[in-house]
């Protein structure tokens, strides 16, 4: 299998995520091609999409300035993967919790942003995730929290009692940063398996 992945380029943490999905494809011997997405056109020739960390007011700003949103609900409409962290997932929820933000409304939660403190706050946490067999060394660096989730989201995840990584339909959204880490097994959960699982 080969799949081409989007990374949205337009601000963030864009080449951590680059090496992340590149090495996920390597640890299960597939191989993949990744296009950064910075104007519109690029998102309907990929088959899973990336929506990293950043500043998610001008994430949003961007998107829709540039007609890259629409291109985004489509791909989730057509069933396909998205995985989005951070930023990327204040983005994707449908209610960021701030006016500034224009969400994609990709899956139902609700999400305060920096609700785990400043970057001096910090941290590291060993994290169960459901579909993992050993806990993830989850980043947390001025993390969103997800404070409310509808009934059609799976939590995969919580951390003092707090969702922090959510799945609904082909989308995946993280609080924290699993692209500074080594372990690409969130990358190969949230693109690659979800494409095999749906073969």
């Amino acid at each position: 299998m080969s799949l081409t992945a989007g990374v949205l380029a337009v601000q963030g943490d864009v080449s951590e995520h680059v090496d992340a999905v590149e090495r996920a494809a390597r640890d299960i011997d597939d191989s993949v091609t990744v296009r950064e997405i910075r104007s519109a056109g690029i998102v309907p020739d990929c088959d899973v999409l990336l929506l990293p960390g950043g500043e998610s007011t001008t994430i949003s700003r961007l998107i829709h300035r540039d007609g890259i949103a629409p291109e985004i609900r489509e791909h989730v409409s057509a069933g396909k993967p998205v995985f989005a962290t951070c930023a990327g997932l204040i983005v994707a929820a449908e209610d960021a919790g701030d006016d500034r933000v224009e969400t994609l409304d990709l899956f139902d939660v609700t999400v305060e942003r920096n609700a785990f403190g400043r970057q001096k706050d910090s941290f590291e946490a060993p994290l169960d995730i459901d579909g993992l067999d050993e806990p993830f060394p989850a980043v947390f660096i001025r993390a969103p929290v997800i404070d409310e989730v509808g009934e059609d989201v799976d939590v995969l995840a919580s951390w003092d009692d707090r969702p922090v990584a959510v799945r609904q339909g082909p989308v995946v959204g993280l609080s924290f940063h699993p692209e500074l880490t080594d372990d690409s097994r969130l990358h190969w959960l949230a693109l690659f398996e979800a494409i095999d699982g749906g073969e």
